[in-house]
């Protein structure tokens, strides 16, 4: 007969060990090479992008806000160069993410990790952060003595520390300055932060995003890769055997030893593989993991343990590349003596690609089509209907125009459904009382109250569709919305 259990009859495990592995400084060196290079230059061009966009000018009219990227909250727009976007076109930010997402599958299906290693924000600035660490502290063994130095005390360690510790401050502090720039005039936000009569806002947004920047990049480095983020989970759930990760080629690489023992091995006829165990592949991991030990979730595929190899490999003479973007596929094909196969182009990266080019398609599509004069009417609720002297029906309406583009309009309203049906607009008096005319001003939105008065004679219907135009008069342009004309 089962029955519960007494969590204190449980026996208990005491080798389970803690709940979570201590954190182990990790001290890269610095490499050259290919990858590294790259590095450098995606770096550069990120960071350049992110300090310096928001003081990019774009002429948008008089009136008009001249910064070419702008999050503009207070009137709810967002500017990107000739791009404007309103809120009820908040669909253009969903299908930017649908493709981001689907770029980030494409770029895992073809070279795994990209993104973590080159693009990802934590990856950019920590790479940033231990830039200025060996140029303050030295390289990997000069900061690992100075850190295990019987005498730490020393004003000239002191000196280096703090040095090192402003500088990344002020780091942090620019990115959360850049940060805040995206939301008002640049120039005009700066001043106004060095002479203190910035919104207090702003200032709590570049402290927190200060202290997040140093704390991430300066601090917690590796663990936001290994425990923070979710992406190394799910990278794992798309991936396939075709993809090219970081790998050691370990049908080539064993049986690891020296250079000597090698040469000595091979005088005899035996088999050694190129891999010299000298470690410098662990040594400029920013993660301090061994790729030789074959994929793990801590690695970010940054390609630094490549340079480092194929540096290795050519001071001894043997071929590069010992360690690169490769598969286990192809490691067992050179092991049977095939030759090895590379799929970029297959059913996943085309699934991808084809994603992508739709989602992409159909927004510059609409983008490109989409209409720069809009109408939307919402019929009043009380009362829904109200019956003049004579016997003809009156529906009240709010109708609010939209006039997205860079300079007035002469709008001319229309209603048609209902028969003989007469508009008039309150609190405004056209030249035309039968079609009634305003004017909207640019890049903004008008709201009126609108009545429609129509006989009971040829409307014995409970309720009629009632159609509403905006005509601009200049330009011919012409938008519509739907509603309901009703019966009391």
């Amino acid at each position: 007969m089962n029955r519960t259990a007494n969590p204190k009859e449980l026996p208990l495990d005491d080798d389970n060990g803690p709940l979570y592995v201590a954190q182990k400084k990790v001290y890269p060196q610095s490499t050259s090479g290919t990858f590294r290079r790259i590095k450098w230059g995606l770096m550069a061009f990120c960071l350049g992008v992110y300090y310096f966009l928001p003081f990019v000018r774009w002429n948008r009219g008089l009136g008009a806000p001249s910064q070419a990227v702008l999050i503009d909250l207070p009137n709810s727009r967002f500017y990107f160069f000739f791009i404007e976007l309103w809120p009820q076109e908040v669909y253009y930010f969903t299908g930017l993410l649908i493709v981001a997402a689907v770029a980030l599958f494409l770029m895992n299906s073809v070279g795994g990790r990209i993104w973590c290693g080159y693009l990802c924000p934590q990856t950019v600035w920590t790479d940033l952060f231990y830039a200025v660490e060996r140029l303050i502290e030295g390289d990997r063994r000069e900061r690992m003595k100075k850190d295990k130095s019987s005498d730490p005390m020393k004003l000239e360690r002191i000196s280096e520390i703090v040095l090192k510790h402003s500088i990344w401050l002020l780091i942090g502090w620019w990115t959360g300055g850049a940060w805040v720039l995206y939301f008002n005039d640049a120039p005009t936000l700066v001043k106004e932060l060095v002479t203190f009569q910035a919104p207090m806002l702003a200032y709590v947004w570049i402290g927190i995003l200060t202290a997040t920047t140093y704390l991430l990049a300066g601090y917690m480095r590796e663990q936001v890769c290994t425990y923070m983020c979710p992406w190394p989970r799910i990278q794992a759930a798309l991936t396939d055997e075709w993809a090219l990760n970081v790998t050691y080629r370990y049908d080539r690489g064993e049986k690891r030893t020296s250079v000597k023992k090698a040469a000595e091995l091979r005088a005899l006829g035996q088999q050694v593989g190129d891999c010299v165990d000298c470690y410098q592949c662990v040594a400029v991991c920013p993660t301090g993991i061994d790729i030789r030990n074959g994929p793990q979730m801590e690695c970010i595929q940054c390609g630094l343990c490549i340079d480092a190899c194929d540096n290795v490999m050519t001071k001894i003479g043997r071929p590069k590349r010992l360690i690169g973007y490769d598969n286990d596929v192809n490691i067992q094909r050179r092991q049977e003596g095939k030759a090895p196969i590379y799929r970029i182009v297959r059913a996943r990266t085309v699934s991808y690609s084809a994603i992508i080019a739709a989602v992409g398609g159909i927004m510059i599509y609409t983008l490109a089509t989409r209409s720069l004069l809009d109408v939307n009417v919402l019929h009043d609720r009380n009362p829904v209907a109200v019956r003049l002297s004579d016997g003809s029906i009156r529906n009240a309406y709010t109708v609010r125009l939209l006039n997205k583009s860079g300079y007035d309009r002469v709008i001319a309203i229309d209603a048609s459904g209902p028969v003989n049906a007469t508009i008039h607009v309150i609190g405004i008096d056209s030249v035309t009382p039968d079609r009634p005319m305003i004017v909207v001003p640019r890049d903004s939105t008008s709201e009126l109250r609108l009545l429609v008065t129509a006989s009971v004679e040829g409307n014995p219907e409970k309720s009629i569709p009632v159609h509403f135009h905006v005509t601009d008069i200049g330009l011919g342009e012409v938008a519509s919305a739907t509603d309901n004309f009703v019966a009391p």
